[in-house]
C-alpha cells in the first residue's frame, strides 16, 4: 500500500473477510486458555443446567463480576492524598457517548460529602432583590431541563506538557465524562432572585470540607447554566455532588461546584485560590493566562491504545475514539495511521450534540505493520485541534492545564501500543 492509498476496508471485502473469520473458528478447537472448553460448544454450559437468582435479589444492579477490571484509577504517587486527588475514567472500555454513573472521573479538593439532603439549602444573595434559600424539594419544583453535556478537568492531559509520562488513555485523558443533567435552569432562578443591574459575577460555592468557590461571569450564568440534581436519570452520585451540583457547559471542570450551597452575586471577581494560584496557565514568559475557562476541541483514540490492545492480529480493524469541543459541536474528525503524514475521515456515529463527546470510528485493513495512531478534531467554529508541538510553541511547558494536544499511539506488529510522541 502506498503512502497515499486509503487503507479503508470496504464493506463487501469486511463481509467475505468475515466468513472466512467465522469458518475458521469453527473448524478450530477453542484457543488454549481462552475459557473452559467443557462451557463451549458442543457441549451444554453449567448456567443453563439450573436456575439463575430471581428477581429482586439485586435490588441495585451491577455490572457482571466478568467486567470487574472496567473500574476507575488513580496514579498514588500523583498527589500527596487520596482527599484532594482524581480518579480517571475508563475510556478505552466505553463505548457510545454516555458515561455510567459509577465510572465518572472523580476530582475532590476535601474528600467525599455526605450531605443528608434534608439539612442541605442552597443560598443565593448578595446584589439581587429578593434572596433565596431553598431546598431540594423546592428546587424541583422550577421547570426542569434535561441536557447532556461532557465535563472535562482543565488539567487533563497536564502530565503529558513535557512529553509522553503515562501508558493509557484513562490516566492521559481519563479526566472526562459525559452524562445527560436533570436540573433547574441558572438563569430561572436568578431572575426569580432578581439580579440588581450592578450584578455581574457570580461567587459559586460547595458545602464540603475544602469550601471549593469561584468566579462565574453572569453572562455565562444566564446563558446555559444549569442546577443539577439528577445525572442519567438517576439521583447525583455522592462524588458527584449530591444533593446537587452547577452544570457550567463547555467550561473547564473545576466551575462545575459539587454540593452546590450558595452563589452571591457581586459586582467583580473574587480572585480566589482556584482561579489565581491554581488553574491558571503558566507562559514561557513568566506571565500566567488567567480565567480560560472555555475547553478547546480535543479527541483521543480509545482503541487501540495502551490497555486496549489489538489482540485478533492482521485483518480488519476498528479504531474507535471520543472527540468534543466546549466551543459547540464536532464537525469533523481524521485519523492518521502514520504519525500525521496523511489523513482520512473517520464515521461519526451517535448524537452530534452541543458541547457533549461524539462518537467516531475508523475501519481498515491491518496488514500487521506498525502504526502511529492519531485523532484530529474540528469543531463548528472552524477550530482544528493542534499538535502538541503547535501547542508548546505557543504555551511552552510550564503549564498543567488545557493540554487538547493531537494524542499518539504506537501499535508494534504484535498489537501492543504504548504512548509515543512524533516529532
Amino acid at each position: 500500500m502506498s503512502k497515499m492509498d486509503s487503507p479503508r476496508k470496504s464493506r463487501r471485502s469486511f463481509l467475505a473477510a468475515g466468513a472466512g473469520v467465522a469458518a475458521s473458528v469453527l473448524a478450530k478447537p477453542a484457543l488454549a486458555g481462552a475459557g473452559n472448553p467443557a462451557n463451549q460448544p458442543p457441549n451444554v454450559p453449567e448456567w443453563s443446567k439450573s436456575l439463575g437468582e430471581g428477581v429482586a435479589v439485586r435490588p441495585y444492579g451491577k455490572p457482571s463480576k466478568f467486567e470487574k477490571e472496567v473500574i476507575r484509577r488513580d496514579v498514588e504517587w500523583l498527589t500527596a492524598s487520596r482527599e484532594s486527588s482524581v480518579s480517571f475514567t475508563p475510556l478505552h472500555e466505553l463505548e457510545g457517548i454516555i458515561t455510567p454513573n459509577g465510572l465518572c472521573f472523580e476530582r475532590h479538593h476535601g474528600g467525599i460529602a455526605e450531605i443528608d439532603p434534608a439539612d442541605h439549602r442552597l443560598m443565593i444573595h448578595g446584589l439581587v432583590e429578593r434572596p433565596l434559600i431553598l431546598t431540594l424539594d423546592e428546587l424541583k419544583r422550577y421547570p426542569r431541563v434535561n441536557r447532556i453535556h461532557f465535563m472535562e478537568c482543565a488539567a487533563n492531559s497536564g502530565m503529558e506538557w513535557r512529553g509522553a509520562q503515562l501508558n493509557g488513555c484513562q490516566f492521559t485523558h481519563g479526566m472526562i465524562h459525559c452524562v445527560q443533567y436533570t436540573g433547574v435552569s441558572l438563569r430561572t432562578l436568578l431572575e426569580e432572585a432578581g439580579v440588581k443591574t450592578n450584578g455581574k459575577w457570580l461567587l459559586v460555592e460547595g458545602a464540603d470540607a475544602a469550601a471549593m468557590d469561584r468566579s462565574l461571569p453572569i453572562e455565562k450564568a444566564l446563558d446555559d447554566c444549569i442546577i443539577a440534581y439528577k445525572m442519567n436519570g438517576e439521583a447525583l452520585y455522592p462524588e458527584q455532588g449530591y444533593p446537587m451540583r452547577l452544570v457550567v457547559p463547555g467550561w473547564q471542570g473545576n466551575l462545575w461546584v459539587k454540593w452546590l450551597r450558595r452563589i452571591k452575586v457581586g459586582d467583580q471577581p473574587w480572585h480566589t485560590r482556584e482561579e489565581t494560584s491554581k488553574y491558571t496557565d503558566l507562559l514561557p514568559n513568566g506571565k500566567a493566562r488567567r480565567f480560560t475557562w472555555s475547553m478547546d476541541a480535543k479527541s483521543v483514540i480509545t482503541s487501540p491504545s495502551p490497555q486496549a490492545p489489538i489482540k485478533h492480529g492482521k485483518g480488519f480493524t476498528i479504531v474507535s475514539g471520543l472527540a468534543w469541543s466546549g466551543n459547540g459541536k464536532v464537525k469533523r474528525v481524521d485519523v492518521s495511521l502514520d504519525g500525521g503524514r496523511n489523513w482520512w475521515p473517520a464515521r461519526l456515529d451517535g448524537p452530534v450534540l452541543d458541547k457533549a463527546l461524539t462518537r467516531f470510528y475508523y475501519e481498515f485493513d491491518w496488514n500487521g505493520e506498525p502504526l502511529l495512531l492519531q485523532s484530529r478534531v474540528q469543531d463548528e467554529t472552524g477550530y482544528v485541534q493542534p499538535s502538541k508541538a503547535e501547542l508548546r510553541k505557543i504555551r511552552g511547558v510550564n503549564s498543567i492545564y488545557h493540554n487538547n494536544g493531537i494524542q499518539t499511539w504506537h501499535v508494534q506488529a504484535n498489537g501492543e501500543v504504548e504512548n509515543v510522541e512524533v516529532a
